[in-house]
């Protein structure tokens, strides 16, 4: 770890569509990061905004050389926008937080000296026991249960993506370069010296959660297909127990013709009906698994980027991409 006289931070802050809530965020940070006696860069990602974020990034920037405003060309996503401020963030220690005051920035010194003891990944976790019954709550705490029991990789039930990094554990992250990603389940499975620090979520300075139930899903889906093969082991499975129940009736039926019982056997078309069914099913399930992870090859084979960066603003000049 550098001296801490030299030590050199990066605050990542992906945003989308919060224009009049980033720059309550930005003075809150400032009047912090102001108390640290490190050198800082705060890097925001806009995300592909559509409404005065853009304008309100800019004018941050232009009052700042601290500040550094990576434009997306599009909205790839939480994740893809994360990954675009990893492979810009040149500090010592990088911070990966939310722009909506949900992330204390209160915790950065203490974030700080974790790191200073030794750890190179420090983890929040919420603790918010006002929603423990809320649906998000609820459907939150069953998948982490799920990819924790089907994957090799612990992931902390109630982690985010409000985390501090060392410059060797934002080097391991940068060299997986995966198309479809995870960061919590990432960070987990690079393995390096961790410590979790319980923090309570703040209230939202202002908008609503841009995280919609359809994308929670497709992070829960990039979670299981891309830290799991279990999804297939549960399509082999249920083929061998069909196997086994043809070979029952097999032995069933054969067992009317050895005693001489072959007349009782009437015509079966709802059993044989029954049976193509099941078959059927089990075979759509499996191809479909199949399928699943066969697409995910597909997209990782073309090599598309993560993100496709429009430009970067910064107090030195504006450099088109």
């Amino acid at each position: 770890m550098p001296s801490s006289k030299k030590l050199t931070l990066d605050i990542i802050i992906p945003v989308y569509n919060e224009a009049g809530v980033v720059e309550q965020t930005h003075v809150r940070l400032l009047a912090l990061l102001e108390n640290i006696p490190h050198d800082y860069n705060i890097y925001y990602i806009d995300d592909g905004s559509t409404d005065g974020t853009p304008e309100c990034l800019a004018a941050l920037a232009a009052h700042d050389s601290r500040v550094e405003v990576l434009t997306l060309s599009r909205n790839f996503g939480h994740q893809a926008a994360l990954t675009a401020g990893l492979d810009h963030a040149r500090g010592d220690l990088v911070i990966t937080m939310d722009g909506d005051g949900q992330h204390p920035a209160e915790m950065i010194p203490q974030m700080i000296k974790l790191a200073m003891s030794g750890y190179d990944i420090v983890q929040t976790q919420r603790l918010d026991e006002t929603q423990r019954f809320s649906f998000k709550h609820w459907t939150s705490s069953l998948f982490y249960k799920l990819i924790n029991r089907i994957s090799g990789t612990r992931v902390e039930p109630g982690t985010a993506d409000f985390r501090l990094l060392t410059r060797q554990a934002v080097d391991a992250l940068k060299g997986m370069p995966e198309y479809h990603r995870f960061l919590r389940g990432m960070v987990s499975w690079i393995g390096f010296p961790l410590v979790i620090l319980p923090y309570k979520v703040g209230e939202r300075m202002g908008g609503k959660s841009k995280y919609s139930l359809q994308k929670m899903v497709k992070l829960a889906l990039d979670a299981i297909f891309s830290f799991s093969l279990v999804p297939l082991y549960i399509g082999v499975s249920l083929g061998g127990v069909m196997l086994l129940l043809a070979l029952a009736e097999m032995v069933y039926v054969l067992s009317f013709w050895l005693t001489g019982r072959e007349s009782s056997l009437e015509p079966g078309w709802s059993s044989l009906m029954f049976v193509l069914l099941i078959v059927g099913g089990m075979l759509m399930t499996v191809l479909g698994f199949i399928g699943v992870y066969i697409g995910y090859i597909f997209q990782e084979v073309k090599r598309r980027p993560v993100y496709l960066l429009k430009k970067s603003d910064s107090q030195t000049g504006t450099k088109e991409q």
